[in-house]
């Protein structure tokens, strides 16, 4: 739909296809962005766990057909999706992961703003020149975050995850842009400035970290894709050790922003939707102590 469509109709149909997703703070932060615009926007959580592809197909033939601008989708279906879209944006194709579709005059497009929206977030702790980057996890989300770094230029990306061929296969896409595979974690972090969790490890209930925290050091950054909690056991295990690190904030609010103007065609506030963000984190916060 055209922004004079969207200006026209006030109205905004959007959502989140995954499992786990009671957690998530997308429905906050879609929805405070649309109100800031005039739109009257809700955010559906669709929350079908162990669907195969005829599964969530049905899902995505009701995106299509319900009025839906698009979805985002999150795990463990970022890959599943990719073959039952009617087309791929470029990003979406080289990497083979999506983490938005939109609707566009019936055919629904996949994105990934996980690879734009963790670019944005990831800058202010590269250097200049010179970093190497180990990324845990050749999923969907470790993907986009390899993918975002290679964007960054960044001159040397290990990647490692505990199935081997996942590793190679993301490695070979970027083997021209100066990414390998690790043998092992410790292999990864060798020499490395920066870590990168692309895993759910770490998101609760879970309480484990995907590195061994004898592995973490003062020289090295460390940023976290989970944000549930902000804190994640390796992220406060890397901040004991003198580390810098980023949690998952940013590119869960950028990676909205970016998916909420690619269904709408108009910018949100970030400033609007990391508002949202903490609310919806401090009031987990209060109930996690009231428990």
């Amino acid at each position: 739909m055209s922004k004079r469509g969207y200006a026209a109709s006030k109205k905004l149909l959007t959502g989140l296809i995954g499992a786990p997703i009671a957690h998530s703070a997308s429905p906050a932060m879609h929805e405070r962005a649309a109100e800031a615009l005039g739109l009257a926007g809700h955010y559906q959580l669709i929350e079908v766990a162990g669907a195969d592809a005829a599964g969530l197909r049905m899902m995505l033939e009701g995106v299509r057909r319900l009025g839906f601008a698009g979805v985002n989708v999150t795990y463990p279906y970022k890959e599943a999706v990719v073959p039952l879209l009617d087309a791929l944006a470029p990003g979406a194709a080289s990497m083979a992961a999506v983490n938005t579709i939109v609707v566009r005059d019936g055919r629904l497009i996949g994105h990934n703003t996980d690879t734009t929206g963790f670019a944005r977030a990831v800058a202010p702790l590269l250097g200049p020149s010179g970093n190497a980057v180990a990324v845990i996890g050749a999923g969907g989300v470790g993907k986009a975050i390899a993918f975002a770094l290679a964007s960054r230029e960044v001159a040397d990306i290990r990647i490692f995850d505990s199935e081997p061929a996942r590793a190679e296969k993301l490695a070979a896409l970027l083997a021209p842009r100066g990414a390998r595979v690790a043998a092992s974690v410790e292999n990864a972090l060798d020499g490395a400035t920066g870590l990168v969790n692309g895993t759910p490890v770490g998101m609760l209930p879970n309480r484990d970290t995907p590195v061994p925290v004898a592995l973490l050091r003062a020289d090295l950054w460390v940023a976290d894709a989970v944000y549930s909690p902000l804190i994640t056991p390796l992220l406060a295990a890397a901040r004991e050790k003198g580390a810098r690190i980023m949690t998952g904030r940013e590119l869960a609010i950028y990676q909205a922003a970016d998916a909420f103007e690619l269904f709408t065609g108009l910018a949100p506030s970030t400033e609007i939707m990391g508002e949202a963000f903490d609310a919806v984190m401090a009031a987990r916060g209060a109930a996690y102590q009231a428990a």
